[in-house]
């Protein structure tokens, strides 16, 4: 399968992805824990994507936080805004990422994308930060630090 066409299933399948997070989140919300429904959808850790929550904003949904660069982060997953555009043509509105179980599903999103780029390693958890290795490093670090510091990993790992 040409390349190009198995872009696109990828990009089609986001869109639907995200449609229904979008139009379902009251649900998610009211049938259990969210981080464990976007893991399981996304195929990664839920106690990866707490630890990122944790070291971005400690849970605060309505957390914002500009940038240097002019970008900004918004919601408990510190979602970017180089992501808006790609999230708005989905049915994802920026104001939705104040939501707290729709910014867990599209962190999910973007931490499997970094998953199909780099594998299930340190480095894609890095890279949902930043793709420069030593940004992308230092931020695993912290990740590292957190599940340590909460027993789900040990020091020798």
């Amino acid at each position: 399968m040409p390349l190009a066409r198995l872009l696109c299933l990828n990009w089609c399948r986001l869109a639907a992805a995200l449609l229904l997070v979008a139009s379902s989140v009251a649900a998610h919300a009211a049938s259990g824990d969210c981080f464990e429904q976007a893991g399981t959808y996304q195929g990664v850790n839920p106690t990866v994507l707490r630890a990122i929550v944790w070291f971005e904003s400690k849970g605060d949904a309505g957390a914002i936080h500009r940038n240097a660069d002019g970008s900004v982060d918004i919601g408990q997953a510190q979602i970017n805004s180089i992501h808006f555009g790609t999230l708005a043509r989905y049915g994802v509105p920026r104001h939705a990422l104040t939501d707290a179980c729709v910014n867990v599903f599209v962190a999910a999103w973007l931490l499997k994308q970094k998953m199909v780029r780099h594998g299930n390693t340190w480095r894609a958890i890095g890279a949902y930060h930043s793709e420069t290795p030593a940004h992308r490093d230092a931020y695993a670090r912290s990740i590292q630090r957190v599940l340590m510091s909460w027993g789900e990993l040990r020091a020798d790992r």
